[in-house]
């Protein structure tokens, strides 16, 4: 028979073991919700393009990781790198967030990513990310790290025509001085056609410099004392030749062209080569058709070397100020995992940063991305490392030297002249970065 005392004990140890179980269970991690860690995720191209794709890899994020719940945000792109340095200042920041190297430098300056070479090296993306892709996002910082995990990445191409290469019986050029020569056999101004179209306007610098570099086989834009290699003799003839075809086998009204205009020209059927990235293929194949048009590399320098620019690398950073890391490279892992990496570049037509990617048969089914990846691959292929971690890069290329490109094109200034200009504010600013990172 239990006394009454006896009665009371048990109860009163019932009572502390439900509070003990109660406290244990109130001792969940910071934005736990019903037993799982939630992580917010910041998408920094959010928009009706790309925010159905990254729907589908969280929805596959969670389904095989029951524990984790991922809070979707999507942000427009011309917004996102205000977003986050707004979140800097003022706290707020996600747990994980798209990344691209253009605004890569920026972000680790606050310091508000963490490095993840760690923890790339020591899980499943260990030996699969392709070697240039982490070479860009490595040289965009000053210590050398590893501070998103790259998805993807673009390149330079030249599109064409491949009926009107056809019709003149030409074979897409490998070499530069097959290039200008097609250009020439190709244009015919009294039938409104031209062999090739400069962008003039624009966003013209980046183009000017991948036909320049790729000329010239040059493949660092400084050298080791921290000297601009722009003005190279080498790049001045590359440019020249390059100026000296504006308005003879290209349209007059080039020198102010941009991306629309440029597009729209060679779409519109009066243009045989037109440079651009991968980015423009669906605009051409609504217009001329998968069958009139097709993707070729940069032509290799006469020294045989195969040069691109490195172009910016999307990715996924981990924020220092989260306090649920693992469960956020959790996510970012699986992003860069084979088959979700397949899904994202398939899906935003750009390169996958995953080598598995690369067999996949709806690589083979696109001529523009198995070229490019082709070139990408290409232990010999030399990619020019543009200096997207110089703040003062894009005020110098846009403000400063868009306007000079043009007056190259028109014959009042001299490549040369103009070269020396753009070296000269590239070294200063190399300089400024060295003094202020120990360099």
């Amino acid at each position: 028979m239990i006394t009454r005392s006896k009665r009371l004990a048990v109860l009163a140890t019932a009572l502390v073991l439900g509070a003990g179980l109660a406290a244990c269970g109130s001792e969940e991690p910071p934005g736990s919700s019903g037993g799982k860690t939630s992580i917010t995720f910041w998408d920094d191209n959010g928009g009706p393009a790309r925010t159905p794709v990254w729907r589908h890899i969280i929805a596959e994020f969670q389904k095989a990781n029951p524990s984790v719940e991922v809070k979707y945000v999507g942000i427009p792109i011309a917004q996102a790198q205000q977003k986050y340095d707004t979140a800097i200042a003022g706290g707020g920041l996600p747990d994980v967030g798209g990344v691209s190297t253009a605004m890569l430098s920026s972000l680790v300056a606050q310091k508000a990513l963490e490095p993840v070479d760690t923890r790339i090296s020591g899980g499943a993306l260990n030996g699969v990310l392709n070697e240039q892709v982490l070479a860009t996002v490595k040289g965009t910082v000053p210590d050398g790290k590893t501070y998103l995990v790259p998805m993807s990445t673009n390149m330079g191409v030249f599109w064409y025509r491949t009926d009107w290469f056809k019709e003149a019986g030409l074979a897409p050029p490998e070499n530069w001085a097959d290039f200008f020569a097609a250009t020439e056999k190709l244009t015919d101004k009294d039938e409104n056609r031209y062999g090739f179209t400069i962008r003039g306007g624009a966003g013209s610098i980046a183009q000017m410099l991948e036909v320049v570099y790729g000329q010239s086989g040059i493949t660092e834009i400084f050298d080791a004392s921290g000297k601009a290699t722009v003005n190279d003799p080498r790049n001045v003839a590359a440019l020249t030749k390059l100026a000296g075809t504006y308005d003879r086998v290209t349209p007059e009204a080039d020198v102010s062209n941009d991306y629309t205009k440029m597009v729209a020209q060679f779409d519109g059927g009066n243009i045989g080569i037109m440079q651009h990235n991968l980015g423009s293929y669906q605009d051409h194949l609504k217009t001329l058709g998968a069958d009139k048009v097709a993707a070729m590399a940069v032509p290799k320098s006469d020294s045989g070397v195969q040069s691109i620019l490195s172009n910016p690398v999307s990715g996924i950073g981990l924020f220092a100020s989260g306090e649920k890391k693992d469960a956020a490279f959790r996510f970012a892992e699986f992003a860069a995992s084979k088959a979700m990496n397949s899904y994202w570049s398939e899906k935003t037509g750009v390169l996958p940063a995953n080598t598995q990617v690369d067999d996949e048969p709806w690589i083979s089914g696109l001529q523009h991305v198995s070229t490019a990846l082709k070139v990408l691959n290409d232990p010999a292929t030399k990619v020019v490392q543009m200096p997207y971690h110089l703040p003062e890069f894009n005020a110098i290329t846009k403000t400063d030297m868009e306007p000079e490109f043009q007056k190259v094109l028109q014959g009042s200034l001299a490549p040369k002249d103009f070269l020396d200009t753009f070296a000269a504010k590239l070294t200063e600013a190399q300089t400024s970065y060295r003094q202020r990172n120990g360099g």
